[in-house]
This record gives C-alpha cells, sequence and structure tokens, in this order.
C-alpha cells in the first residue's frame, strides 16, 4: 500500500509538476534566479518549453527510483547478513503477530 500511494503518487505528481508548470495553464514557467534584482525584486522569465520540462522531470523521476532500488538493496543485504533476513517455517506458519509481538492482530 505504501508504494501505491506514496510512490506513485509521487511519480504522477512529479511527472505532473512539469506540465502545471507551464504559463499556459497558470503556472510560474521558468524563472531565471541569476538575474533577479535586489531593488526592484524583478527576475527574467525564460521560454517555457513543457516537453522539455515533462521529460526532465521524468529523468529525475527515474534517477530517484533507482537510487532508491540500488540503496534499499544495499541496506537489506546489510539487515539479512546481520539477522538472517527471515523468520523461521515454524514462527512464520504460526504468525509474526503472536511470535514477535505476543499478541493476535486478528481475533477469530
Amino acid at each position: 500500500d505504501a508504494f501505491g500511494i506514496h510512490g506513485v503518487g509521487g511519480i504522477v505528481g512529479a511527472i505532473g509538476t512539469g506540465i502545471v508548470a507551464s504559463p499556459a495553464l497558470g503556472g510560474a514557467g521558468w524563472i531565471d534566479w541569476s538575474t533577479c534584482s535586489a531593488e526592484t525584486a524583478a527576475c527574467a522569465v525564460g521560454a517555457f518549453d513543457m516537453g522539455a520540462q515533462v521529460l526532465a522531470q521524468s529523468k529525475g523521476v527515474l534517477l530517484t527510483v533507482v537510487w532508491s532500488a540500488i540503496a534499499s538493496s544495499i541496506v537489506w543485504f546489510i539487515v539479512k547478513l546481520a539477522t538472517g533476513g527471515k523468520v523461521s517455517r515454524e514462527v512464520e506458519e504460526e504468525g509474526l503477530d503472536i511470535n514477535e509481538h505476543g499478541e493476535m492482530a486478528y481475533h477469530s
């Protein structure tokens, strides 16, 4: 459920930002922060290319997914070395709630 909500929602939102940032849709567009003036508080606005922005957002999403997969794999490998990574078959069949936490999750 966590990936379905946070992962997919984050991916759709991140890529969608490239669409809704368009000035034609009421977005801020592309602001050139290097041209901002402290006296007038004005900044130059560059030409906005929605396709290029969606592509940039998609690359960012892909990089984040790859980074997360690699980092999670490294952490899982370390945890597996330290703990074995899996409970015994008997504990798995009886249920982790009663064995690991001493309580029943579902009452019949």
